[in-house]
């Protein structure tokens, strides 16, 4: 009777788990970014979060990891590759593994947002794309805009010539590395979590990131010029494990990608509202915003870049320098 009772059990229970001819999930999907709680993209990740458990009825549960909380940047790429962990917001990082990834961050490529959309959304994108799922084996599911990257450090710098001396953290891409070293900096790959600590005990003493970011860092406390190089515009990307994707069913790819899709345009909506108060908030704590000879930096920049990007994509390039 105990083993009939046992088979009736289990029967009811695949007939609930095929209903519909869909196995059924049980999945938390850990979400890791280096951002803080007031960063559009946190505000974005959490927006993700909640479409996924509606549309899902609660059978996916995305929990978000903010400030490196869940690890840093390239150990969460590792750790998506090996399977310990299934999402993060990524970008240029990924040319460590994928070349195209360094069109994502390219010194001087794009001089307003519009024109970051029409290659980020476009051809160019969907290339961009498809070689970080074959080579990274991640998945951009969806690209949340940055604002133009700036150079902060405790005086005011407006030509490449005062940037001699200065030793500063880049991410680690190589390509970051190459161009501020021709411009006459020495910059120092480091993760973003070690930042401030490295600018507090003077082991640094500049940085280069967007607006959000130097603020989400409280930079403010450790520097006291935000220099507007805007030296690169840029995407970066909403990621989930390419193992974790295949695992899902063709349905809930689908309520994923409608949930990126929203996080993406709420994403946008917060990014457009913040950049100015953004901007207010940094003055007010004590910042001096310094103009600067772009145009001297862009110059400086050009060649190195050429010279430092994959041979595959230098005439891609060549055309974004040409537009």
């Amino acid at each position: 009777m105990k083993t009939l009772l046992k088979a009736g059990a289990a029967a009811l229970a695949l007939s609930f788990m095929f209903a519909g001819g869909v196995i059924a999930q049980e999945l938390t999907l850990k979400l890791g970014h280096l951002a803080n709680e007031q960063n559009s993209w946190h505000k974005a990740s959490l927006r993700f979060a909640e479409e996924v458990e509606s549309r899902t009825d609660g059978r996916i549960a995305v929990e978000v990891y903010p400030n490196d909380s869940l690890g840093r940047e390239m150990d969460l790429i590792n750790g998506m590759q090996l399977g310990t962990v299934e999402m993060t917001i990524t970008g240029e990082s990924l040319q460590n593994w994928a070349p195209m990834a360094a069109l994502l961050a390219i010194p001087y490529a794009y001089e307003t947002l519009e024109e970051m959309d029409e290659v980020a959304s476009g051809e160019i994108g969907d290339q961009i794309e498809a070689q970080i799922i074959e080579r990274a084996q991640v998945r951009p599911i969806a690209y949340f805009a940055r604002g133009p990257r700036n150079l902060t450090a405790n005086k005011a710098i407006t030509t490449p010539e005062e940037l001699a001396g200065l030793r500063m953290r880049v991410p680690n891409v190589p390509l970051f590395v190459d161009v501020w070293s021709a411009l006459g900096a020495s910059p120092t790959p480091m993760a973003f979590s070690e930042v401030f600590t490295s600018l507090q005990n003077g082991t640094i003493g500049g940085q280069e990131n967007p607006l959000a970011l130097i603020q989400s860092a409280s930079f403010n406390e450790v520097q006291s010029h935000v220099n507007l190089t805007e030296h690169v515009r840029s995407w970066i990307y909403l990621t989930i494990a390419e193992q974790v994707w295949n695992q899902l069913s063709e349905e809930d790819q689908g309520h994923i990608m409608e949930a990126a899709r929203i996080a993406q345009e709420f994403e946008r909506e917060q990014f457009l509202a913040d950049e100015d108060a953004i901007r207010q908030d940094l003055e007010s704590k004590g910042m001096t915003f310094v103009e600067v000879d772009q145009a001297a930096f862009a110059e400086r920049a050009r060649e190195p870049v050429l010279e430092s990007v994959d041979e595959d994509i230098r005439p891609i390039v060549e055309e974004m320098f040409a537009r």
